[in-house]
């Protein structure tokens, strides 16, 4: 029974790491699934298995409905305009961290592959197997696929870095800070022009009891107004704008309204202070450890995030498909006026 109960909370805890470990080193900093990894890498993997398939010519049926083909023309045609523009960016993507590998003799060998996955399985306290399962289940990524668009990707990009994350004591204590600190209470609301924001503050003001009214009424933030400007509580040093932080922690007195912050262009904050959360009791050492090891998965994060957007800036890319083409350094997007079409 406890080896039951210890295997559903391993699964529940992989199942909500999946969308972060899995699709965040890629996804989240730099939008990108590569769909294959090819020309000689070490982590191509066996595709055996797989049924193979002949060559096909454009003009070839691929089914035929009361005697009439439907040819792989067609077919082509159909999946590029559904489908074309997302594949042809994860192509993209691909091309360019196998070009960079080539040029800064990069490999990345099968072993190291299997090596990250255990690690990863163990992380969640699943066996590989457990773990392959689960990605297949709840994200549709096969084994090969795991391996050559996820983990090879994420080893290349920080062999191609170039050094290790470093770890300070300042960054630990931060973090242990939002982790077991105390974080703000607060409702918040958003406006798009600073004119706006000046007069709805100053109705807050007068009447800050109305504040959740006012949220509903006025905050262009979908998801906090519809809750009267309900807000997760904000912690010190990391989630909420950095802006948004430093108001929050000023404030004192619940109830107490904070000033106009201004996070973006055309994007304005006010706060209200509602107290704070209680610290959570712990010593650092008896948590050093975990806040060492997730500390330094987010580090590999933004330094393979950092390091994609790198070869970005530094590539020139034309999309012909949908005609934008992007100068190298940088990152200036032009419209070239001609797309290919699948007429």
């Amino acid at each position: 029974m406890d080896d039951k109960k210890k295997g559903t909370a391993a699964g529940s805890k992989a199942r909500t790491a999946i969308g972060g470990v899995v699709i965040a080193v890629l996804a989240g900093a730099i939008g990108m699934q590569l769909a294959r990894v090819q020309n000689g890498m070490a982590a191509e993997q066996d595709n055996s298995n797989s049924p193979s398939l002949a060559p096909i010519t454009s003009d070839q049926p691929v089914a035929r409905v009361n005697g009439k083909p439907i040819t792989y023309d067609e077919l082509a045609r159909e999946c590029i305009e559904r489908h074309g523009k997302g594949v042809l960016d994860n192509l993209i993507n691909r091309r360019l961290i196998q070009q960079a590998c080539s040029e800064g003799g990069v490999t990345i060998a099968a072993a190291e592959v299997e090596s990250e996955i255990l690690r990863i399985s163990k992380k969640f306290g699943l066996g590989k197997d457990q773990w392959e399962k689960m990605l297949e289940t709840e994200r549709g990524l096969t084994a090969l696929q795991y391996r050559r668009d996820v983990v090879w990707p994420m080893l290349a990009l920080k062999k191609l870095a170039g050094h290790e994350v470093k770890l300070t004591r300042q960054m630990l204590f931060e973090a242990y800070e939002d982790s077991y600190g105390p974080r703000v209470k607060a409702r918040m609301m958003v406006l798009d022009n600073i004119r706006h924001a000046q007069e709805v503050w100053e109705k807050v003001r007068r009447a800050p009891d109305e504040f959740e009214n006012y949220a509903r009424e006025y905050s262009v933030e979908p998801n906090s107004r519809a809750l009267g400007g309900a807000i997760p509580p904000i912690r010190r040093f990391s989630g909420a704008d950095e802006e948004i932080r430093k108001g929050a922690f000023k404030m004192k007195t619940p109830g107490e309204i904070s000033g106009v912050i201004q996070v973006d262009v055309n994007r304005y904050v006010i706060l209200k202070y509602e107290g704070m959360t209680k610290k959570i009791e712990h010593d650092q050492k008896d948590v050093e450890k975990t806040l060492v090891a997730e500390l330094r998965e987010r580090e590999v994060q933004k330094l393979v995030a950092s390091t994609f957007e790198g070869l970005m800036d530094s590539a020139r890319i034309d999309n012909l498909l949908t005609g934008d083409s992007k100068k190298a350094r940088d990152g200036k997007v032009l419209q070239t006026g001609a797309s290919l079409t699948t007429e």
